[in-house]
């Protein structure tokens, strides 16, 4: 019986995470084992570890969603790869095209590291649908990232906001997914407006090519002042609650925005006339499906973007690699197998 060491809890709570040893399952049918070489960590990674999120953890729980490995062996049926290929995981197991998968009463929120076993183990046994093919420009530690992260800014920006050159973009912050969503943003030729409570994090998106700083108390008189009154077409905004009201202030007429995390609260509130005399587009934005994910991965290869890493951390590094994301990362964690 081959075994692989894993990072994993017997409980919720983060202080019972450590090394324990699990047996590599055989791939079945449709399935595929994967030697992974590197992971990236969310914050959602913590909090599934510190209170379950409410989903149905099975124990001992393998935390960490976003992976990159190799196929080590496949199962019968799995034509899409082949031993040696370098693969990435996908977020929302499933879900390939389209609207996720549950119901109004149900949404869908089955993902790795929740609903599913996460991928902090050296060798995972997952269904081949699970995988993409990694990006050929990227090293491990950096297409690690791109799962969830990178793809909930694609999603926000391409696949569902459309976005086009000389659009304005107003991102808040410059965590994993707000880095990602300037990349993108630059690349497709956007006037983008990044807000920070860091003077020093900002200076650093000032060196990805942002000429447009802007401090998180007062950034909405400074976004209308740059603009002339007209706003921001596209706001990702990363924190949720009450700073909602900010972003519908902050909107273009008939602009969007993208509500991607719940740093402030998970009640959203704001102005019902900015809502109204703007009209703009409120969009929720849960990752995306595997479609969208392998056209994020052409235009990596395509664009030669690089994720930004704020550190890299060894498998035996794993706590101290959460405990770095408590404090605040310029970009995203990796921890490399």
């Amino acid at each position: 019986m081959k075994t692989a060491r894993q990072w994993s809890i017997a409980g919720l709570g983060p202080q019972d995470l450590r090394i324990r040893e699990a047996e590599i399952a055989a791939p079945g049918v449709g399935e595929m084992v994967v030697r992974t070489e590197a992971v990236s960590l969310n914050f959602r990674d913590k909090l599934v570890m510190e209170n379950g999120m409410g989903l149905p953890l099975a124990f001992p729980f393998v935390p960490v969603s976003d992976m990159a490995g190799v196929v080590e062996a496949v199962g019968t049926g799995v034509t899409r790869f082949k031993p040696g290929d370098r693969v990435i995981s996908t977020f929302m197991p499933g879900r390939l095209d389209g609207n996720g998968l549950g119901n109004a009463r149900n949404p869908p929120y089955r993902t790795l590291g929740g609903a599913h076993p996460g991928v902090l183990s050296e060798y995972v046994t997952f269904p081949a649908d699970w995988f993409v093919a990694a990006p050929k420009t990227l090293d491990a530690g950096e297409a690690s990232t791109l799962p969830c992260a990178g793809l909930t800014a694609w999603m926000a920006l391409i696949e569902s906001g459309h976005l086009k050159a000389g659009d304005k973009v107003l991102v808040q912050g410059t965590g994993g997914v707000a880095l990602f969503a300037v990349q993108i943003a630059r690349a497709h030729g956007a006037e983008i407006f990044v807000t920070s409570s860091s003077a020093e994090k900002l200076e650093r998106v000032r060196g990805l090519g942002v000429k447009h700083l802007l401090a998180r108390d007062g950034w909405v008189d400074g976004l209308l002042d740059l603009t002339d009154g007209y706003g921001a077409d596209h706001v990702l905004d990363i924190a949720g609650g009450s700073g909602f009201a900010q972003s519908l202030k902050a909107v273009a007429v008939g602009g969007r925005i993208s509500l991607i995390g719940v740093f402030g609260g998970l009640e959203i509130s704001g102005s019902a006339p900015d809502l109204l005399l703007k009209a703009p587009i409120v969009q929720g934005i849960s990752v995306g499906h595997r479609r969208a994910l392998e056209d994020f991965v052409l235009a990596v290869d395509v664009v030669g973007l690089k994720p930004v890493i704020d550190r890299r951390y060894r498998f035996e590094e794993a706590a101290e690699a959460f405990a770095h994301l408590d404090r605040g990362p310029f970009g995203k964690i990796v921890i490399e197998f």
